[in-house]
Parts: structure tokens; C-alpha cells; sequence
């Protein structure tokens, strides 16, 4: 039996070797199933309590660890250590949220019209989970799906991105730590991820797919998993926008617009990729904008006081370069950076003079990039906002209550941010429409993925 091959993770720091994780493929994938099947056997017949008390240990060493988490986190994708700190706690509020929510699964009695009939409305766990995760939460994105399914009775299997297994291991770790039985969280990690997901993908013990990421993997995800009619919670790509109107606070909505957009430096789903402002303000929120996205500190995430870190890898940093030249070549401005400044760092930067045909309307940038344009009253406000196939969050300042709920409620999204460029909390559901997903995440609606209904319709003995 030759040994398992290995493979090694860089750090978008500098380059440096973080450590080396089993490569794993098709043989590991179907022994890890095996041993998921096995566990859940006895893991569902695990009492909601004893579940919760599991969770709960679990979250506890999380608390514990934070700093040598946040630190591995740092190392492995260049997230700032206080963001990453931040990422931490956000993660672990998942495991308390639903280390009370495995006390919360109800049943339900119905009323009958035969007297000699009761009817009955259980909820069970689903079965096997397979979780596929993004590199950019590498904590947030796995507890979301883990804590729900655990929390459910359900077994989980996760394939954390390429970039980022150190983390998704240490997390499986902790859980074995704090009593987890074996088989019941697994991780595999794979440099290529097909071999490993085809199995997982066709097996028809698994049960639900919980994936985080781009929306054209996600559309594949979708169309494999129909062969074997697996549930589906599927949280995908956005291009999220931020509407500023004329009555905004103008310091309030550029503190606001400068937190969602360069959070990460940028690089997540849920960050304000189009920046649309009053004409009556723009210029006014410009010349305010500018000073607070270049003081934005950019340097070693491990060192107090980073704001923005590197991108995560030299793809990353290629299309940041190449979305910004694509804007200068059809008329954009740089009113702020535009600059790469070495290795895989990139300066917060500005554009003006964007228009909808440039590539920086059209996809995700994935990095420290704002185009600010403008917008002429409500309506057309709506329209430029809704005017993707994306769907995922959208944001909004104004201090008008009757426009904040007119434009909430017209906006074509999943989350909507009023006032607030940072809106996802563990009790909340997180989730779009469209072309960004199906399925929720968080709160009640995020271990409904995870659990099967079933109707009882039980008929009484006759009475003598």
C-alpha cells in the first residue's frame, strides 16, 4: 500500500509553507462515506440534549482557541488577525445558536376529521451531509452547515477549499475534542476536488449538498446532484449593490460603504461591488469617500492595526489587475490606488466613469475595488440595483423611513442592509435568490435543510 500523497499550503503572505494535508480522492471518499453511514446509524438516535451538550463543549474550546485559530486562519489566506478574530466569533455564534436549536425541532399534531384518527408531523435528520466551503470564510462558511446538521442528527462530510484545510482540521479536531463521536464530522481535504466529489455526489446515502461558492460550480452541483434527488442548500456568487441618496449621512454612509466593501479585502460574497450615489451628492461623497479608503492600512496581517491584507492567491490578484484595466480602457477614472504594491498585496481603490459594459459591472471582482457611479431618483435607483442576475444582498442609506421600506422591499435580494453594511448575524437567514442560490442558512430556516418531515396517520383500535 503506497503512503497517501500529501500537498502543501502557501500562505498569501509571503509564500511560506503553512503545513501539508492528506490529498485525498475517490478510495478516501468512500471509506469516509462508509464511516458517515455507520455513525449516523447511532448519531440520530442521540437525544437533542445530548447533541446540544456537544455543541456547546465544542463552542467552548472554540472560545479558547480563538487566538491560535485566528493566527492559522491569518497564515493560511491573509485575512488581518482583528478580522480574523472577528470571523472567529461570528463562527462560533453558530454553534451556540444551534446548540439551542437542537432543542427547538418541534412536531406537530394535526386535527382529524375521523374521530378514530390521530395525525402526526415529525421532523428526522436527513442522512449524510456533504458540505463543500469557500476559502474566504474558512470558519463562518463551515459552522453555518456543521452546527445545523450535527444540531439536526445528521452526519456531515466537508471538503474545505484548497486554500484553506488547515482551519476546516483544526475545527474537526476541536469537535472530536469536545466528544464528538467518530465518523460524525469528517474533512478531506483535496487539492483537486472532482475525484472526491463525484463520489460523494453519486452515492445516494448522502442525502444533502451544502455548498459556498462561485454560482457556475454551483449550477453544476445542481444539475449532478438530480441523479440521486439530494437536497440542496447552495449559497453562491453576488454583486451586491450600495444605494446612497440625497438625504444620507454622508460621513455615516461612507463609514458604512467603506466596512462592506473592503471587509476581506474585499473578497466576499456578500461585499457592495457597485456603489451608486445621488447625483445631488456624489461629488460630496467622493471627496469624503477617497481620504477614508486611503487611510485604510494595508500590510502583514499578523501585525496590529492591518486593515487589508494580501489576496489570496496570484488568480485573485490577476483579476483584480484585470478588471481595473478593462475599466481604464473604456473610459474609468482611478480616483484612489489602482496600484498592486508587492506579492499578492493590492491598494484600496476607487474608479469613476464606470459604465455597465465594463467587467467590473458584470462579475465579481473578488478584491479591494469600488466603482462609484450615479443615479437620478428612487426609480432608477431600483432599476440599476435589480439589473444582474445576482441576487444575494444589497445595501441602501437614506433616512427616509417610507423610501427605506419602498426600496427594501422592491430590491431583488435575499439580505437587504438598511443603514448597515454589515447586517449577517447567526439568528438571521443568509441566502439569495436568483443566480445566487437557494436554500438558507442561519436562524430557524438553517437546520430545516437538514431535517426530513414526515406525516404519522394512526387509526385508534374500536372502541369495545
Amino acid at each position: 500500500m503506497t503512503a497517501q500523497m500529501k500537498f502543501a499550503i502557501q500562505s498569501p503572505i509571503d509564500g511560506s509553507v503553512v503545513g501539508e494535508v492528506a490529498d485525498n480522492g475517490p478510495e478516501e471518499a468512500r471509506r469516509a462515506i462508509d464511516r458517515a453511514a455507520a455513525a449516523f446509524v447511532s448519531w440520530k438516535q442521540t437525544t437533542a440534549y445530548e447533541r446540544s451538550a456537544i455543541l456547546r463543549r465544542w463552542l467552548a474550546l472554540l472560545v479558547e482557541r480563538e487566538q491560535e485559530l485566528a493566527r492559522l486562519m491569518a497564515l493560511e489566506m491573509g485575512k488581518p488577525l482583528a478580522e480574523a478574530v472577528g470571523e472567529l466569533r461570528y463562527s462560533a455564534s453558530f454553534v451556540e445558536w444551534y446548540a439551542e436549536e437542537a432543542k427547538r425541532v418541534y412536531g406537530e399534531t394535526l386535527p382529524s376529521q375521523f374521530r378514530h384518527k390521530r395525525l402526526l408531523v415529525t421532523r428526522q435528520p436527513a442522512g449524510i451531509v456533504y458540505g463543500i466551503t469557500a476559502w474566504n470564510f474558512p470558519h463562518a462558511t463551515v459552522t453555518r452547515k456543521v452546527a445545523p446538521a450535527l444540531a439536526a442528527g445528521c452526519t456531515f462530510i466537508l471538503k474545505p477549499a484548497e486554500q484553506t484545510p488547515l482551519s476546516a482540521l483544526r475545527l474537526a479536531a476541536l469537535w472530536e475534542e469536545a466528544g464528538g463521536p467518530e465518523g460524525t464530522f469528517q474533512v478531506l481535504p483535496a487539492l483537486d476536488p472532482v475525484p472526491v466529489s463525484e463520489v460523494l455526489l453519486d452515492d445516494p446515502r448522502v442525502r444533502v449538498l451544502a455548498f459556498t461558492g462561485s454560482t457556475a460550480v454551483g449550477m453544476r452541483l445542481y444539475e449532478r446532484c438530480g441523479r440521486t434527488m439530494k437536497r440542496l442548500a447552495l449559497e453562491l456568487g453576488g454583486h451586491a449593490p450600495f444605494l446612497v441618496f440625497h438625504d444620507a449621512d454622508l460621513d455615516a454612509a461612507v463609514r458604512e460603504v467603506v466596512a462592506c466593501k473592503f471587509r476581506n479585502g474585499g473578497q466576499t460574497c456578500v461585499c457592495t461591488n457597485r456603489i451608486y450615489v445621488h447625483e445631488a451628492i456624489a461629488d460630496r461623497f467622493v471627496e469624503r469617500l477617497i481620504p477614508a479608503v486611503t487611510s485604510l492600512r494595508v500590510g502583514d496581517p499578523l501585525e496590529a492595526g492591518t486593515e487589508i491584507g494580501p489576496l489570496v492567491n496570484a488568480r485573485g490578484l490577476a483579476k483584480v489587475q484585470a478588471h481595473i484595466a478593462d475599466a481604464l480602457e473604456k473610459g474609468a477614472e482611478v480616483l484612489a490606488g489602482g496600484r498592486p504594491i508587492q506579492g499578492l498585496y493590492f491598494e484600496p481603490t476607487v474608479l469613476a466613469g464606470v459604465r455597465p459594459s465594463m467587467r467590473v459591472m458584470q462579475e465579481e471582482t473578488f478584491g479591494p475595488v469600488a466603482p462609484v457611479l450615479r443615479f437620478r431618483d428612487e426609480a432608477e435607483a431600483v432599476a440599476l440595483a435589480d439589473g444582474t442576475t445576482y441576487g444575494l444582498a444589497a445595501y441602501l442609506w437614506t433616512r427616509d423611513l417610507g423610501r427605506a421600506i419602498r426600496v427594501a422591499e422592491a430590491l431583488e435580494y435575499g439580505i437587504v442592509g438598511i443603514n448597515d453594511g454589515v447586517p449577517s448575524t447567526a439568528q438571521a437567514p443568509l441566502g439569495g435568490v436568483k443566480n445566487s442560490g437557494i436554500g438558507r442558512e442561519g436562524g430557524k430556516w438553517g437546520i430545516e435543510e437538514f431535517l426530513d418531515i414526515k406525516y404519522i396517520s394512526m387509526a385508534l383500535p374500536p372502541t369495545a
